[in-house]
């Protein structure tokens, strides 16, 4: 009996590419990877950077018109872009998204406008825009909705700065370190803060199970009440497991026995960080006088 050749056993048909393991979602408390090039914001303090925004944040709630909440929404988004990692996503959401959303809420504002805030006597206030029986919606009360929009809109901008730059555990370690808070509190906020993405982790975990199982098979607002409450159960008991490791872990490291502990990584504060909340300050008092100069304010 003849044996077959390497190219007879062989198999014919086509191989089967083996299936890629899911991309693990990211860990939104990891630590950041090393800002490279000019994308400085990255390496500031988290503080130096909330430092920075906050007195115009202020002084936006009090600001009326359209040119200073415009400047720095243009100097918000220049300086993220420069300074920060953004994706394609985030990047399209700032160009295309900010000023999508500014106009379609100048409208939801203006609806509820006072009339005995707009001015009768200026010419936008005799051009009608909508016109529904007796009620009438008038440019001059779109314009206070936009520019109520657009401050909202500056002032979510500011806020980004921080936000998109700095993580929660960088927040925590910079107030500990930098402005004295008790670790107790600050590690504590933060070791409850991730407990939002272990649940919702557990959470696709008992759905992948029921699913296994075939218990959520069934639609309607009664099947969805039922899957709830039948997640819930088992989401209840492991948030109670994981907080009773969390807590034996906190003890087995003598957290909270002393005054201070040891830091694992620093934040200091630089003179990097200095230079940049005075230039920010600088920069946006700038705008500010400029704008009472002309005479844009109002």
């Amino acid at each position: 009996m003849r044996a077959p050749t390497a190219s007879e056993a062989a198999p014919t048909g086509p191989v089967p590419t083996p299936a890629r393991p899911p991309r693990p979602r990211p860990d939104p408390f990891a630590e950041q990877r090393p800002a490279r090039g000019i994308r400085f914001l990255h390496a500031l303090n988290p503080l130096a950077k909330l430092a920075g925004p906050l007195p115009f944040m202020i002084a936006l709630v009090f600001t009326r018109g359209f040119a200073i909440p415009i400047a720095f929404i243009v100097l918000v988004m220049a300086l993220l872009f420069v300074g920060a990692r953004l994706t394609s996503r985030g990047a399209l959401a700032l160009v295309l998204g900010t000023p999508i959303a500014v106009l379609v809420l100048g409208v939801t504002f203006g609806v509820w406008v006072d009339p005995s805030r707009i001015d009768e006597a200026s010419a936008a206030a005799s051009v009608v825009v909508v016109e529904i029986g007796e009620w009438q919606f008038t440019l001059a009360a779109y314009l206070v909705g936009l520019a109520t929009s657009l401050r909202l809109a500056a002032l979510l901008l500011l806020s980004l700065i921080a936000g998109l730059t700095s993580t929660g555990p960088e927040f925590v370690r910079a107030m500990v370190q930098n402005l004295r808070v008790p670790y107790r509190i600050g590690y504590t906020a933060l070791a409850a803060l991730r407990f939002v993405p272990r649940f919702g982790h557990e959470l696709e975990v008992i759905r992948a199970a029921h699913r296994v199982r075939g218990t959520d098979t069934r639609r309607g607002p009664i099947a969805a009440v039922r899957r709830g409450i039948g997640y819930s159960i088992p989401l209840l008991a492991s948030a109670i497991r994981h907080a009773e490791r969390v807590a034996l872990a906190m003890d087995a490291r003598a957290f909270g026995a002393h005054a201070t502990r040891t830091e694992r990584i620093l934040s200091p504060w630089r003179v990097r960080d200095t230079a940049f909340v005075v230039a920010f300050w600088a920069v946006g008092a700038g705008v500010y006088a400029v704008a009472l100069q002309l005479g844009v304010t109002s």
